[in-house]
């Protein structure tokens, strides 16, 4: 039995944080990027040019829950992996987020946010916000699924990290709208769309050259959201090592061998100004771990002794492996 046990107030709050970083993610495509026609990468990128290509016919909702039920489907197949709650609750709300915020922000908002400031803001505003989202729902144990699936499929069968397998899609999947007709709005001197007789907007097909813009500024996009993420979570790949000292030495290392599944090797120590043998614990564990771990450190031994460094590279079973 975990010997740290979630409250209900945690468990409340988790949510209500992977709700709020959905929330944000959505926003900054709504406000930001859709009024600009502009990409990005994973699910949300194809999304997003499916919605471009029909004229806003298929909207980014439907196509981002479908591919992502299809992506969740494969991987359990696949990978013979589940997913919890929390990550097809965050699927869900996104999907329908996508589909109602984007027709319910303010024209005149969109307008002094996003158009009137350009495409380069817009990209950078948009990208903070989908990495704060995005790294707010993932550290509270939720995830919006997309082209990680398909990364944990690949590395299944090749040595590569899922980092070059994500950033390698990304970049396919918006240099692919190099080939895809993209069909906007046509918009009148105060950024209001422009509507035929028959009350529907006027649509006018993206130049080739405004293409090539648009690959530009969602390669940026894609490294903004990318750099924002890994700094709200510090760094999810990154690796530190624990050395801790406790009386209760047994029960943190038993804790964190069987609920975290993290290994622990017990060092012989001896304390210099006291001259008593003590019994020193070595841990190695990724960054996002980090802060659960100390809870179940503090809660086994709130006088516990413990000193957390960065390390470069940790090679072995559960870790990275060593590159030929």
């Amino acid at each position: 039995m975990p010997v740290l046990q979630k409250t209900l107030f945690t468990q409340i709050k988790e949510w209500l944080l992977v709700t709020l970083g959905i929330l944000i993610y959505v926003t900054g495509w709504a406000i930001f990027l859709i009024p600009n026609n502009l990409i990005g990468g994973g699910v949300s990128g194809i999304s997003s040019m499916i919605q471009y290509a029909t004229g806003g016919t298929i909207q980014m909702g439907y196509s981002y829950f479908v591919l992502n039920a299809i992506l969740v489907a494969a991987a359990i197949f696949i990978l013979g992996m589940g997913f919890g709650a929390k990550t097809i609750y965050a699927i869900i709300l996104a999907s329908i987020a996508l589909r109602i915020l984007p027709d319910m922000m303010p024209v005149t908002i969109v307008k002094t946010l996003a158009i009137d400031n350009g495409k380069l803001l817009s990209v950078l505003m948009g990208g903070v916000m989908a990495g704060i989202g995005i790294g707010m729902s993932i550290s509270n144990g939720g995830s919006t699924g997309g082209t990680d699936i398909i990364a944990l499929i690949y590395t299944k069968y090749h040595n590569v990290s899922p980092g070059k397998v994500i950033l390698v899609l990304d970049f396919i999947i918006i240099g692919s709208s190099l080939l895809i007709p993209s069909y906007v709005n046509q918009l009148d001197a105060s950024g209001v769309p422009v509507l035929d007789a028959s009350g529907n907007p006027v649509m006018f097909k993206m130049p080739f050259a405004e293409k090539v813009t648009t690959v530009l500024y969602g390669l940026i996009l894609v490294t903004v959201n990318s750099y924002v993420l890994d700094m709200y979570i510090s760094g999810s790949q990154q690796s530190v090592q624990l050395f801790i000292l406790s009386k209760e030495y047994e029960k943190i290392a038993d804790a964190i061998t069987h609920d975290m599944h993290r290994g622990v090797t017990v060092l012989d120590g001896k304390g210099w100004y006291t001259k008593q043998d003590t019994k020193v614990l070595m841990v190695l564990t990724r960054k996002t771990d980090l802060n659960l771990m100390l809870r179940y450190i503090k809660q086994l031994d709130s006088n516990a002794f413990l000193s957390v460094s960065s390390v470069n590279g940790v090679y072995g079973k559960g870790f990275d492996s060593i590159k030929k």
